[in-house]
């Protein structure tokens, strides 16, 4: 009887070792969404803590952390992130993963908090677009900007990165964000190993599709981690597409209110329980911190 699996690479193989873990990611409090839309959002540096803990124990490795003032309007203040940082490490041993997402040219302010407090990682968007928000029942845009990433911003933001060996996750809303990775390898810049956030359903990114997600992890260096982050109700179908196609995962309050059955989740950790349900049903496992520190190539903390 011939071999079922001849031929095929190690990425391709079923059940090999390496694709069976599986990195699940929450994104607890994002910079958009406030408490009429969700009233379950965090704000506060205690309440961020609070909601890392219980995506930690849902099962959980790492949490995307945008910071708040106590009313909820976003910050960048560098003391707000270390009293955020403080309050996660004081309730769990989760890794942190800061965003440093603006709409300003200036980021002094994320430079710094990267230096300060030396998140694991820190999210690095990759590249200009339109970035819009649209009312089909009200016919009309709730919001419509340009968000500016342009090299010199990355460039920036990557150097401090670099200097501080905090990972850059590489956040990427179309594929001409991930192919344009490029330049910054050959400067010698961003050095394997890489770790890609695949951003689907944001009006004016890449659509929320099967061959969306196929598309963009063509487009990677071999060697590289990537996970889906499905914006809206879409999610779930894009998680469910990742864990096929062997990649890691991303849910949370920022990117998705609602659980499968169209009920608000009451908190982050209760869309972690969902996402690591499905990680286990599709016969994969979600990585303990430890592992995901490995699979990322993290330092150790010790």
């Amino acid at each position: 009887m011939s071999d079922p699996t001849k031929g095929l690479s190690k990425l391709e193989m079923p059940n090999h070792e390496p694709r069976e873990i599986c990195v699940v990611t929450c994104a607890l409090t994002g910079v958009l969404a406030n408490r009429d839309q969700c009233k379950n959002i965090p704000y506060t540096p205690a309440e961020i803590g609070e909601e890392a803990r219980r995506a930690y124990e849902a099962g959980a490795a790492v949490v995307h952390i945008h910071a708040r003032n106590d009313d909820g309007s976003p910050t960048f203040s560098p003391a707000v992130f270390a009293k955020i940082k403080q309050e996660c490490r004081a309730r769990s041993p989760i890794i942190l993963n800061f965003s440093t997402g603006t709409i300003l040219e200036d980021v002094s302010d994320q430079c710094t908090y990267i230096k300060e407090s030396k998140p694991e990682i820190a999210a690095l968007n990759m590249g200009t677009m339109n970035y819009a928000k649209y009312s089909e029942k009200r016919k009309s845009f709730v919001f419509d900007m340009v968000f500016p990433n342009t090299y010199e911003k990355i460039i920036k933001l990557l150097k401090v990165m670099n200097e501080a060996n905090v990972r850059p996750e590489l956040e990427c809303f179309d594929s001409g964000h991930t192919h344009g990775i490029w330049p910054l390898i050959d400067m010698g810049l961003l050095k394997a190993p890489l770790q890609f956030s695949f951003i689907t359903n944001v009006l004016g990114g890449i659509a929320p599709t099967v061959e969306s997600l196929q598309l963009q992890a063509k487009l990677i260096p071999a060697g590289s981690e990537w996970e889906v982050i499905g914006i809206s109700r879409p999610q779930w179908r894009m998680i469910a597409t990742a864990l096929v196609l062997g990649g890691n995962i991303r849910c949370g309050l920022e990117d998705n209110f609602y659980l499968p059955g169209g009920k608000i989740a009451q908190s982050n950790g209760e869309l972690v329980e969902t996402a690591v349900r499905m990680v286990r049903d599709i016969g994969r496992r979600p990585a303990t911190v430890d592992e995901a520190r490995k699979i990322l190539g993290l330092p150790d903390p010790q």
